[in-house]
């Protein structure tokens, strides 16, 4: 195995917001996928306050991947450490460091430190990953500091709402329903069509055209499904006004004598919408 040198990046933006807000924004890993265009999902294994461990699905010019992380938070220095547990090949390690420094007017600067070890031995560039970091870790310290700069009223930007009906019957046969979304038209009213590409077993590309009122929308979303848990993960990636980013949790719940299914919507609304939210598509 031919292994590299440290390969080691930083990249930085100024942030016009406190650097207490931006740090905030950077220790709320559940909510990145409201936050980041490339993040689908996070699910929190464990968290004490300083040490926060979770797997994570992103996208990646189209293809879903998932990775376990690990962080450490200071909120003193408004610092948080991470590290991915199982890299993916031909990355052997990967750690490194969001930071938040303080700037005069209340702005500060948000950096983000890289490194990684190669495996150089194996097929293809060993190097794609590091050009593929520089690439989204832009994308990334943007999103991220456009979103801390409405801290003053990113709370009243993000809804969530649930929406729950019993059913009688087994709950598996309720998640297979939800599962199979390219078999809805014609049996949920308003989908007109859907079609499905599974990359992975469990990882679905969904585009569907949906009727509201006169109007007929096209979503497209990725869906990430847990039949153990009986639980669906989905995520519009490409979301219309007002909406600038629509996750979605489906979930089956068995009870003594039926079972409940429910749908967790979380949204955040862009600034100047032009469109009435009751008009939007939620059926991924």
């Amino acid at each position: 195995m031919a292994v590299s040198p440290v390969q080691h990046r930083t990249y930085s933006v100024d942030v016009d917001a406190p650097a207490g807000a931006v740090y905030a924004t950077l220790a709320d890993s559940p909510r990145w996928p409201l936050f980041l265009r490339s993040s689908i999902h996070v699910e929190r294994l464990d968290f004490d306050g300083v040490h926060d461990r979770f797997q994570a699905w992103t996208q990646q010019n189209g293809t879903v991947r998932s990775c376990l992380v690990r962080r450490t938070l200071d909120a003193g220095a408004r610092r948080i450490d991470f590290r991915h547990e199982v890299p993916a090949d031909p990355v052997l390690a990967h750690s490194g460091s969001w930071r938040v420094e303080t700037r005069a007017g209340g702005r500060c600067r948000l950096a983000l430190d890289h490194d990684m070890t190669l495996d150089q031995g194996g097929p293809g560039d060993a190097h794609a990953p590091v050009w593929a970091t520089d690439g989204r870790s832009a994308a990334e310290l943007a999103r991220l500091g456009a979103v801390a700069e409405r801290w003053d009223r990113l709370e009243q930007l993000l809804l969530s709402f649930e929406e729950s009906v019993r059913i009688k019957g087994p709950a598996e046969l309720v998640y297979s329903f939800l599962c199979s979304i390219a078999d809805w038209p014609g049996r949920v009213p308003h989908l007109l069509s859907a079609r499905v590409a599974e990359e992975q077993p469990g990882v679905q590309h969904v585009r569907t055209e949906t009727r509201c009122g006169a109007l007929v929308r096209s979503t497209e979303a990725v869906r990430v499904c847990f039949p153990h848990a009986l639980q669906i993960i989905a995520k519009v990636t490409a979301p219309q006004e007002p909406l600038q980013a629509h996750t979605t949790e489906w979930s089956v719940v068995p009870g003594e004598r039926d079972v409940t299914a429910f749908a967790h919507h979380q949204v955040l609304l862009r600034e100047d919408p032009h469109v009435a939210f009751s008009e939007l598509p939620l059926a991924c």
